[in-house]
């Protein structure tokens, strides 16, 4: 069945629309933090649909809330009053932390990031942005001219002037072999060099943590200390919290507040998790941002009913629960078992991450060297042991990428890692 299937998408898809593994799979199902597939084969979840799974799979308050919105009406549009599009933007707007916050649905984070890089440039009247290396934004024209990922930037045409910036890879580049504190000082001292050969730009973009790149990070306060040299300026923050966002990281609501010591980012983007798989992506940003188009701007779909009243019911869920703690709690005793067994196996370099967001890089062992086969190998042996893994990495990297809905409990995390310790120990 699944190669019929596979026939099929590869007859009408394109050609780069990636699929893992060697055999692909069908997910039919899912409940809690496990899918099945077409066989009945049972997995252990821990990508949740690239990290947007963020509560649970099949979450009853979600199914409800989606259920009754149908039966009344699905979309309208932004055109027309939207009860749950404002519940939902009020909401957001109460926990950005962001002073007098405006908030504007879309359907994705590529759209988000899309919106935030035309408020940023048109407040500014500037088209240079400042970029993160190894960043990801997505996949449209201009978030694809900003991302720092050879991997995934299919052009160099772009709307946008871009200028990447030292310091979302903390434990690779020139600059590694520092400590945090130096290391911070030398990525502002190449910002402040780099701002001096440049018109002023718009803004700096930044996901606080890299999410495609292999859940890479700085150290605490790096853009704290970007932002003063930024704010002399009256450059911009954007903080893509698109895969960081809703408490993810455990220590943190938002991937900025690492960073927060000068204050919340002007602009802040978010998609994934808040829709729990439905597509709600967003922006919030100062009124004065939000307000500074002069041309008709709607969204379609951006803010549609269905999605709005998932994003609710999903967002009550996540708080009511404080599933955030449970990130912290639960991630925090899952990557200490994934560094234990990480001593153990030559091709494991770091375990790295924050929360229910882990990465483990993978290299030949004895070297800095990437090793895509082996990250392959280990993404093939977790699915025949039942769990279910993603990959990733920037420049020279290979990354399996740890992502389980928040609600993952301390059985499930040892169960996840043992079966991904048998998965390394087979390489």
């Amino acid at each position: 069945m699944n190669r019929d299937l596979f026939a099929r998408h590869r007859a009408v898809l394109p050609d780069w629309l990636a699929l893992y593994y060697e055999d692909p799979l069908e997910i039919t199902h899912g409940e809690g933090r496990h899918v099945w597939d077409t066989a009945g084969n049972k997995y252990l979840d821990f990508f949740g649909g690239i990290l947007t799974t963020m509560t649970a799979h099949a979450l009853p308050e979600v199914t409800k809330a989606v259920a009754e919105q149908a039966g009344r009406i699905i979309h309208s549009s932004t055109l027309y009053l939207n009860r749950p599009m404002v519940e939902l933007a009020e909401r957001v707007a109460q926990l950005s932390g962001i002073p007098d916050a405006r908030v504007f649905f879309t359907t994705s984070g590529t759209e988000a990031n899309d919106t935030a890089l035309l408020l940023a440039t048109a407040h500014r009247h500037s088209n240079t942005i400042l970029a993160m290396r190894n960043s990801y934004h997505g996949r449209s024209f201009s978030s694809v001219g900003i991302t720092g990922n050879r991997g995934w930037s299919p052009t160099s045409l772009s709307p946008l002037q871009t200028l990447y910036v030292h310091g979302g890879v903390r434990t690779r580049g020139p600059y590694a072999h520092l400590d945090d504190r130096d290391f911070i000082d030398a990525c502002v001292a190449d910002l402040e060099d780099l701002l001096g050969h440049t018109r002023a730009p718009a803004a700096l973009i930044a996901e606080p943590v890299q999410g495609v790149g292999g859940f890479t990070s700085p150290p605490d306060g790096l853009y704290a200390a970007f932002r003063e040299v930024l704010h002399e300026r009256g450059i911009l923050w954007i903080a893509d919290e698109v895969q960081t966002g809703w408490g993810r990281t455990g220590e943190h609501f938002w991937g900025w507040q690492a960073h927060g010591r000068n204050g919340p980012p002007d602009i802040v983007t978010f998609a994934k998790g808040i829709g729990n798989g439905t597509s709600i992506g967003g922006v919030v940003a100062r009124a004065e941002i939000m307000n500074c188009l002069d041309a008709n701007s709607i969204s379609t779909f951006g803010g549609t009913q269905l999605t709005m009243a998932a994003g609710l019911a999903n967002l009550n869920h996540l708080l009511e629960h404080d599933l955030q703690d449970n990130a912290r709690r639960v991630g925090g005793l899952l990557i200490e078992r994934l560094r234990a067994v990480a001593a153990q196996v030559p091709h494991v370099r770091e375990v790295r991450g924050r929360g229910l967001m882990i990465g483990v890089e993978l290299t030949r062992p004895g070297t800095d060297e990437a090793a895509p086969e082996a990250a392959s190998a280990v993404l093939e042996e977790a699915r025949a042991g039942g769990l279910l893994v993603g990959k990733g990495g920037g420049h020279s990297t290979s990354v399996l990428r740890i992502a389980p809905p928040m609600s993952l409990t301390v059985a499930e995390a040892e169960e996840g890692a043992a079966i991904l310790e048998r998965a390394l120990r087979s390489i």
